[in-house]
């Protein structure tokens, strides 16, 4: 007897929310089956590429380019495609989850572009996931408003001064457990992208732009071939025209780091550009060469600056890799947060953000992320110095940039060391900020800090690392796994004596000390800690 056809609808398995039946319609939920059934066996394939490897990392101890692929980086004649006019100009860009405020307040900053995040700021939940993409849809028909509890209204300024929106969904690791098809979740990614494609790709063709993404978490040129494939069925599917799809890959892997040309290469009819992303690029450093000894022990976080001599070769090596390329090369976050409480602290912090901004300008970037509208004319004020009238600077090819191999892992190169000061933030922020992703916020201001996902990974991937390499901090203690559990009582404690004890106990303080202890000291490292949390999700 013959197996039962799949179903031609991803089928729902979540509690109605209201207006849900505006993004589930039956036409996407059978685009998303249709997505799931063709492409969901090679995400399988190439996530276990992945931990294959990792293995070899951990067996070599070490990382080198492709030979198999020095063809493509020996041809000097390919290119992306061009541009399209949207995309031309992309000197500041924020980041944000796609909640109704934040959708209103990305679009009216005054940035050219908004990454509007169903990735690392934002926590999975149902409601996130599909009001997410009805605000968007909302915003593209201009009838997105949003008034707060206090009654500040907010609105929509003219469709020419808002920012083009490029949406990021999840990485391939994470399904969605609220949409089945066949027998198994949807990937998360496969849900994020079609559901956005399914519904705006004609309003933005109408519109004089295009469905625009950013590809996170991206392991190999496998994976953007996995991408590319998935661009050009979903076009034709739709009817689109091919090339009207744009994808910006963010290299924020160690892996990644060592195919950039073939990963634009793969994806040449719909690239955009690349994008240097700090938090998780140290968190692939420590998550693949995490037990390949003392030269790979990575300082406090805040230690390592974009000037650090590995981090100079992973920037200009991208900078050069896109400009010989044709693509646009997009610089790192800015992530603070303004006090309207210290101004002393904002100055201080507007000066580095300031000379961050100037610095990445002057290597060739041709834009670059911000967390908050406020830093959006700091930000501008950096790339408009450098660009002028210019839309981008991709004619400087940067051709006196040599970067080899060793030089992308030469972690062993900082002065800086791990510290006792640095232990003990990584737990705080660890916990608060998993607390907040479990009440459904992927984006939190920690100590004036824009925090994603990516910080709690490299926050737990440090302690972990720190433990299992033994280090011994400044003030003679060693890393062990009953100091971080002392460290996280103590903070356990200043939070409930901080928020009071009626708000430490309606949130979820002790699942995130349970969750960030499990994933940092568990002898087994989870490779990513969002997929227990997930688990916890409600």
């Amino acid at each position: 007897m013959s197996a039962p056809a799949p179903s031609p609808l991803a089928i729902v398995d979540a509690e109605p929310l209201e207006r849900q039946g505006e993004v589930l319609t039956d036409s996407a939920l059978a685009f998303l089956a249709e997505l799931h059934h063709r492409f969901t066996p090679r995400r399988d394939e190439l996530l276990a590429r992945r931990a294959e490897r990792r293995a070899e990392i951990a067996r070599t101890g070490t990382l080198d380019f492709l030979p198999q692929t020095a063809p493509i980086r020996e041809d000097p004649d390919w290119r992306v495609a061009p541009a399209p006019a949207a995309l031309d100009d992309r000197r500041v860009e924020i980041t944000g989850p796609t909640d109704r405020k934040m959708t209103i307040n990305a679009l009216n900053s005054g940035a050219r572009v908004w990454l509007a995040d169903f990735e690392d700021a934002s926590a999975p939940t149902w409601e996130n996931v599909v009001l997410g993409q009805l605000n968007l849809i909302d915003a593209y028909e201009r009838r997105i408003d949003f008034t707060t509890p206090e009654g500040k209204a907010y609105a929509l300024r003219p469709a020419e001064e808002l920012a083009t929106v490029v949406a990021r969904p999840r990485g391939w690791h994470l399904d969605e457990r609220h949409l089945r098809a066949g027998d198994r979740a949807v990937p998360g990614a496969l849900v994020d992208f079609g559901l956005y494609f399914f519904h705006n790709a004609r309003r933005l063709l109408d519109q004089g732009k295009g469905p625009y993404f950013y590809l996170p978490k991206t392991e190999s040129h496998l994976e953007a071939r996995l991408w590319n494939d998935i661009f050009v069925f979903a076009q034709d599917h739709l009817g689109i025209p091919q090339g009207t799809i744009r994808a910006t890959v963010l290299i924020e892997t160690i892996t990644a780091a060592y195919e950039m040309e073939e990963i634009l290469y793969e994806l040449r009819d719909h690239a955009s550009g690349l994008n240097a992303g700090r938090w998780d690029y140290f968190f692939s450093i420590v998550k693949n060469f995490r037990d390949a000894g003392p030269d790979f022990v990575l300082p406090d976080r805040n230690a390592v600056t974009m000037t650090a001599p590995f981090m100079r070769a992973y920037t200009e090596l991208l900078v050069r890799t896109c400009h010989k390329r044709g693509a646009h090369a997009i610089g790192g976050m800015a992530a603070f947060i303004p006090s309207r409480r210290d101004p002393e602290v904002n100055a201080v912090a507007f000066d580095k953000v300031r000379a961050d901004k100037d610095r990445e300008a002057n290597d060739g970037f041709d834009g670059s992320w911000v967390a908050h509208p406020d830093l959006v004319p700091v930000a501008r004020a950096s790339f408009d110095a450098v660009l002028g009238d210019r839309p981008n600077q991709k004619d400087r090819l940067r051709e006196d940039v040599r970067v080899t191999a060793p030089e992308l892992i030469d972690i062993a190169s900082l002065d800086a060391k791990p510290t006792s000061a640095g232990l003990r933030n990584a737990v705080q922020v660890g916990i608060r900020y998993i607390e907040a992703w479990l009440r459904g916020l992927g984006a939190v201001a920690i100590f004036n800090l824009m925090e994603d996902a990516a910080t709690a990974e490299i926050s737990r991937s440090q302690i972990w690392q720190w433990i299992n390499a033994g280090v011994v901090f400044e003030n003679g203690e060693k890393a062990t796994a009953p100091l971080v559990r002392a460290i996280a009582a103590e903070e356990l404690a200043a939070v409930r004596e901080e928020i009071g004890a009626e708000a430490f106990a309606a949130g979820n303080w002790q699942q995130a000390h349970d969750l960030l202890l499990k994933v940092a000291l568990d002898e087994d490292y989870a490779e990513f800690l969002t997929l227990p949390a997930y688990e916890l999700l409600r």
